[in-house]
């Protein structure tokens, strides 16, 4: 595959444990989360309300 796609995958995950932290919520579970779902656990963190 190529490294750039991995890189990119990366850095969603980095952005998705900010926008979590941003809302109260575990920014390392997120980040764990978008390294399987991806942009569908993005989807879920912006459609979801602040704690």
């Amino acid at each position: 595959m190529n490294q750039g796609y991995y890189a990119g995958w990366g850095t969603l995950a980095l952005i998705n444990a900010g926008l979590a932290q941003g809302k109260n919520r575990s920014g390392l579970n997120w980040f764990l989360l978008s390294l399987i779902l991806g942009p569908v656990a993005t989807f879920f963190l912006v459609i979801s309300d602040k704690r």
